[in-house]
């Protein structure tokens, strides 16, 4: 307890590895990071072959607050000697088990990384103000860090809607029967998804369709079928023309922050195509896979249905005590609000992510909003005086930028500005050729002279 850190941060994903990494050399910066794994590891379930992230190799740990930090994506490339078959390779587009080993190289460069400490409690000392973290190591033996500053990087937990929960619960009292698994988890799962002859994707995003396109590869009437199952109008691409990438941006997470709660609830299930698509080449290569496997007259055992919602499921036991049966969901179509039952024998749930308050932290100390989840303020504070600070699940707050790679090392250079009292990486306020909002704009109803927003609180001011 003698010893006060600058920055301690909770969980160590890629948010939080840029931020230790844009933190190292700083001399003004005394910082930790805690995370109860043995080491860095991203999303191992859907570590599928040939898969590759969604963004350029810029949106690295560092490069857009640093490009001249030696924790680069290049860096790493020039290090382990694949510079120039990257050039030659001629995509903007990291494999992913290639930016899982860029991550994992960083980290074995940093000294400030403290793994297999599971942290059970985040308090605050009133006398001074500082963060007290309590953490216990995998004997149990606890230990106690003090911070001015501390950072939730935990990220997000699997989930799985009501229906398919229920199942999966039920599907672990029948040890015989298929797995009902979270994508999250799909890999350790494929051979015996695969096993059981009939599996069901659900989901609409990328996960999913790289599920399906995994399992489509060997799908024939001698092996297994596999089906997919979306609740979106159709299988919809990422959107990513020029334009619309600009609102991964400092000025839109301003106007979007603006907003009433209610309507931003709205964008944040419009704008899913923004980040939860699916790439359009991937989109492209499944079309392209049922168009070979089906040519000549050749049977392909799969069914795709869009604008379907599983709405109830449940397993029906064979005949005899083997434990195994078969699943049955119930599918209602949006438009046609017609159901059916669709029988098989393991599915995948592609459906996405979650997040709130972490368990570990103290009662009060987390400014909520009126839903009751974490209200993040401009500069991603969320309580203690300024000092408890977000990175990562601030989606219903800010937008888009919360879940984008690239948009990370902004948010970091943020942080650190108020850790520091000084900006000791440039912070862009604009970088877009379009407004967002009408300048001069006026609310319906209102007299007739100019009309411009209220001006920002003083603690949001310093970012906007």
């Amino acid at each position: 307890m003698t010893r006060t850190y600058d920055l301690l941060g909770v969980g160590v994903g890629p948010f939080n590895l840029g931020l230790a990494a844009l933190a190292d050399p700083l001399d003004d910066v005394d910082a930790v990071f805690l995370d109860r794994r043995d080491g860095f590891s991203w999303h191992p379930g859907m570590m599928l072959e040939g898969s590759t992230i969604q963004v350029p190799f810029l949106a690295d740990l560092v490069t857009m607050a640093d490009p001249t930090s030696p924790f680069s994506f290049l860096a790493f490339l020039k290090e382990t000697g694949r510079l120039y078959p990257f050039y030659i390779r001629e995509s903007f587009y990291p494999l992913r088990a290639e930016y899982d080993a860029y991550c994992r190289w960083a980290a074995d460069r940093l000294d400030t990384l403290r793994w297999g400490r599971d942290v059970v409690a985040v308090d605050r000392d009133e006398e001074s103000g500082d963060l007290v973290v309590t953490a216990r190591l995998a004997d149990g033996t606890p230990e106690t860090y003090r911070a001015r500053h501390v950072v939730l990087g935990v990220g997000t937990t699997p989930q799985l809607p009501g229906p398919l929960a229920a199942l999966a619960t039920e599907a672990a009292r029948h040890p015989s029967a298929g797995p009902v698994v979270h994508s999250a988890d799909y890999l350790p799962h494929r051979d015996a998804l695969a096993a059981t002859g009939a599996v069901t994707v659900v989901g609409s995003g990328q996960s999913a369709a790289e599920v399906y396109r995994d399992l489509l590869e060997d799908a024939s009437p001698d092996a297994h079928r596999v089906d997919w199952v979306t609740r979106s109008p159709r299988f919809f691409p990422m959107e990513y023309t020029k334009l619309t990438l600009e609102m991964t941006s400092p000025e839109y997470t301003d106007h979007y922050r603006a907003l009433p709660t209610e309507l931003r609830e709205i964008l944040g299930r419009e704008q899913r195509a923004l980040y939860k698509g699916i790439s359009g080449d991937l989109v492209d290569d499944i079309y392209d896979a049922l168009y070979r496997k089906s040519a000549l007259g050749r049977e392909v055992p799969t069914t795709l249905l869009s604008d379907t919602e599983v709405v109830a499921a449940r397993f029906e036991p064979t005949a005899g005590a083997d434990g195994t049966g078969e699943y049955v969901l119930t599918l209602r179509h949006g438009q046609l609000g017609t159901t059916a039952e669709h029988r098989t024998r393991a599915v995948v749930g592609a459906t996405g992510y979650g997040s709130g308050v972490p368990a570990f932290v103290a009662p009060g100390l987390v400014d909520l909003d009126e839903l009751g989840r974490v209200d993040v303020a401009r500069d991603y504070t969320a309580g203690a005086g300024g000092r408890l600070h977000v990175g990562g699940t601030e989606a219903h707050t800010h937008g888009v930028t919360a879940p984008d790679l690239g948009f990370a090392a902004w948010r970091n250079s943020v942080i650190l500005a108020q850790v520091t009292g000084r900006e000791p990486y440039a912070i862009e306020r604009r970088i877009a050729f379009q407004t967002f909002g009408l300048p001069g704009g006026r609310p319906d109803g209102a007299p007739s002279a100019a009309w411009s927003p209220p001006e920002p609180a003083a603690a949001e001011r310093e970012v906007a």
